[in-house]
């Protein structure tokens, strides 16, 4: 089955080549000799990328492959000045970015609903001859031609915006945990890499608040190098606010497991380990008391922590309480 999330496309861009100035003289029945009255080209079309607050994926575009604006209209006669080439508009999510192709250079980043970036610019119309016509040169028998055209591949990315991102390895409970706080129902089954595109939810708070948090698929060891499926997902951690990390309190080296997916993090983009952190060990129903003291002794500092049951609803009301902490830079106490 096809996915609805698109998160990247390639689409060949081309604005609008600029209109040629008109090289024109006036003539009427008792004018035989009048002077320049060619007039400019009209300028050609840009293409933009424009924030759109409805949309969160790029799916639209996934079967677009060429976007083109308009050309400008030529300059005419009586200086009449040629139309300009209508602007080709891409509708993208907030939080996307376009590159360079070839080069991968940044052409801009949408934040907000509604703004626009240029990300080609259309030529500008050439001169008519009109324009050239001074006290040395009466009668300009030249025009300017139209400025061409920019075009060229474009990848456009989509990162998603969430106030938490969660970081673990396949299996580690992630779309459990995001079903049961949110109203998102991502595909739950009991084998790594279920979830093969990131799932957004919006997690009901006291008052009416809430936060939107985002299941990553799982990375695993050597995510950074392009293994398995984490590479393709990374970039979606770097927009969240805060990374929980869920580590199943059944897996044989809770902290081991943490330290491995915090590397493949740091691998990436050392930025990452800027933000602020919250540990949750998950299935917690499946170990012991004396087993949660074990994995305590080991775990790191200046994290703060917490045992979780999806399945039994364990701890998830207490994790909420250290989420909306940590967003609103409250103290939390680890």
């Amino acid at each position: 089955m096809a996915s609805n999330f698109v998160d990247y496309v390639k689409v060949f861009c081309r604005s609008g080549n600029g209109g040629g100035g008109s090289m024109h003289f006036h003539r009427a029945k008792y004018v035989p000799k009048g002077g320049p009255d060619g007039g400019d080209g009209g300028k050609g079309g840009d293409v933009i990328m424009r924030g759109n607050a409805q949309l969160w994926t790029l799916l639209h575009l996934r079967y677009t492959k060429h976007l083109f604006a308009e050309d400008g209209g030529h300059g005419g006669d009586a200086l009449r000045t040629g139309a300009n080439g209508k602007n080709i508009y891409i509708d993208v999510p907030i939080g996307t970015i376009a590159y360079d192709a070839e080069t991968r250079e940044p052409l801009g980043e949408i934040s907000e609903d509604k703004q626009e970036i240029v990300i080609m610019k259309g030529g500008r119309g050439g001169k008519g001859n009109a324009f050239f016509k001074s006290a040395t040169m009466q009668a300009p028998k030249f025009a300017q031609p139209g400025e061409p055209c920019q075009e060229g591949w474009i990848i456009i990315e989509l990162k998603l915006l969430a106030d938490v991102g969660l970081v673990g390895f396949p299996n580690a409970g992630k779309s459990t945990l995001l079903s049961v706080v949110s109203a998102a129902k991502p595909e739950i089954a009991d084998y790594p890499f279920t979830t093969l595109t990131p799932n957004l939810g919006i997690v009901p708070y006291y008052d009416m608040k809430s936060f939107i948090m985002a299941d990553i698929p799982g990375i695993i060891e050597g995510a950074a190098e392009g293994k398995g499926l984490g590479l393709r997902f990374l970039r979606h951690i770097e927009r969240n606010s805060i990374l929980l990390f869920m580590v199943a309190g059944d897996s044989e080296n809770v902290k081991g497991t943490y330290d491995i997916l915090l590397k493949e993090l740091k691998k990436y983009n050392p930025e990452l380990l800027d933000k602020k952190r919250i540990l949750a060990i998950s299935k917690s129903d499946l170990i012991d008391e004396q087993q949660r003291k074990d994995i305590k002794k080991h775990l790191p500092k200046k994290v703060p922590h917490i045992f979780i049951s999806s399945a039994l609803g364990e701890g998830i009301k207490e994790l909420k309480d250290l989420i909306w902490q940590s967003i609103n830079n409250e103290e939390v106490e680890g």
